[in-house]
């Protein structure tokens, strides 16, 4: 370890390196809220540069009492910062001040997704032009067309559940494979990937199919950088399962399974890294 620095609030749950690799953005899941760190040459940490808090709710009175920051992305430009509110039941958009580590609302500021969905996770269309929203309580995915200005504009809807499935089911994350071809979302409680072919002249999602994740509460999932495999982790029962991804979208389990404590989030290091 090199050093710690406080996120600004308590919960922090999520957080993004800009492409400059000078600044880390993290958000506060409990406090609603987003820190922006300095990045030092030795790769330490600075204190706050800026902190915004997020204040508003929604209508499930349980999950949206108040605002509840969920996760952060950056966009291929590095100028622009999108926010999941889960609590809030917006997508805030910031531009990004580099030179003195601040955020600032964008033009558009915000885009609200419908009220009790819960937008939790984010992830772009190697495009550029499109962006897919998982939310959390509603149980959906949404597709957003993206500006040049970096705007938000919600496009299409659709469920990450199979029809007339009944239980206790929230989302958690959400991947755009690496050809653009499909995205895919997982599903805690029906404890499955849904699988979506993506029309890439519009970005439009048609349903492709479900794959379970053999085992309980894919919280995460991670799909290789060359797009050949899918790994999901399911938190509850203590396995990463690793699929082979098909010409078609669809998923075949390969039987590797690794056992790992309650995994939660994997990434893949940069080649060269």
């Amino acid at each position: 370890q090199i050093n710690q620095q406080s996120t600004g609030g308590p919960g922090p749950c999520y957080l993004m390196v800009d492409s400059t690799d000078s600044l880390v953005i993290a958000t506060n899941y409990s406090g609603g809220s987003i820190g922006v760190l300095p990045i030092n040459d030795d790769g330490s940490l600075g204190e706050l540069t800026d902190f915004i808090q997020h204040e508003g709710s929604s209508i499930n009175t349980r999950r949206q009492e108040k605002a509840h920051a969920h996760s952060v992305n950056i966009d291929k430009s590095n100028a622009h910062a999108y926010v999941c509110d889960l609590g809030m039941d917006k997508v805030f958009v910031y531009d990004i001040d580099h030179a003195n580590g601040k955020l600032t609302p964008s033009a558009q500021g915000s885009v609200d997704e419908v009220a009790g969905e819960g937008p939790r996770h984010f992830d772009f269309h190697p495009s550029g032009k499109y962006v897919y929203v998982i939310n959390e309580l509603g149980c959906t995915i949404t597709l957003y067309n993206l500006g040049a200005d970096g705007s938000l504009t919600p496009v299409q809807t659709v469920p990450s559940l199979p029809e007339g499935w009944e239980g206790d089911n929230t989302t958690a994350d959400i991947h755009v494979s690496p050809d653009g071809d499909f995205v895919y979302g997982s599903n805690r409680g029906h404890d499955s990937l849904v699988i979506y072919g993506i029309d890439q002249a519009t970005g439009k999602m048609t349903y492709i199919g479900h794959q379970s994740t053999l085992g309980n509460e894919p919280r995460n999932f991670a799909i290789t950088p060359d797009g050949a495999f899918l790994l999901a982790e399911n938190q509850n029962s203590d396995t990463i399962v690793t699929f082979k991804r098909e010409s078609d979208g669809t998923l075949t389990a390969t039987g590797s399974v690794i056992d790992v404590p309650a995994p939660v989030c994997i990434q893949f290091m940069p080649v060269g890294g």
